[in-house]
């Protein structure tokens, strides 16, 4: 009889488990645009000021309880460059021009997903490691395809409006060391961050 009872309790709460993590449970595919807000570099006698621009990122995401999720991200926008010497500072490169490089960033990254859902609402915190790319292009001599470590941090909310659609809207950080693309400068080796509010849709599988 113990036994039987036994079971029963176990049967229960392992359906309750199951229950809840199913009530929880998504996969999705979403699409968002964004505004990039970049802050600039000063080392080595020279001044890195990359562009504020627009751009898209996709996202695939499993979600499978509160604090078990993952997602892999892409992330593209025009990055351009704007390389000069910092008088006082620098060496050699104090004769070189002032330069703008019209550069494309490129930005990979798998993050841990934290999130909740009330109702039609699911809060969420991201946090994760990816690789930024930044791809010169132009006339300009020794410029260099970079590929830089990135820490990548956030957080937002989406609204599901539909049983498989919703928006998404999140603010994003991404932290990592200036790309040196130019070697008529010196590196920077100053660690900047693109902070980048977004918005956009998701369809859950």
């Amino acid at each position: 009889m113990v036994r039987n009872h036994m079971r029963c309790l176990v049967s229960m709460v392992g359906f309750a488990i199951l229950s809840f993590a199913s009530a929880h449970a998504q996969t999705d595919i979403g699409l968002s645009g964004y505004r990039s807000f970049n802050t600039s570099a000063t080392g080595n006698g020279t001044i890195q000021i990359p562009t504020d621009s627009y751009g898209g990122m996709v996202e695939v995401r499993h979600i499978s309880a509160p604090f078990i999720g993952y997602e892999i991200t892409y992330a593209f926008n025009p990055d351009n460059q704007s390389l000069s010497p910092k008088v006082g500072a620098c060496t050699y490169e104090c004769s070189n021009q002032p330069e703008t490089i019209s550069t494309k960033a490129n930005e990979v990254a798998l993050d841990w997903v934290v999130s909740k859902k009330f109702g039609k609402l699911r809060p969420f915190a991201v946090g994760g490691l990816g690789f930024f790319i930044a791809v010169p292009s132009g006339n300009l001599y020794d410029l260099n395809t970079i590929v830089k470590p990135a820490f990548v941090y956030g957080g937002g909310v989406d609204w599901n409006l539909a049983s498989h659609f919703g928006l998404r809207f999140q603010v994003r950080d991404n932290l990592y060391k200036a790309p040196d693309i130019a070697g008529l400068y010196y590196a920077t080796g100053a660690f900047v961050h693109t902070t980048e509010p977004m918005g956009g849709a998701f369809f859950r599988f």
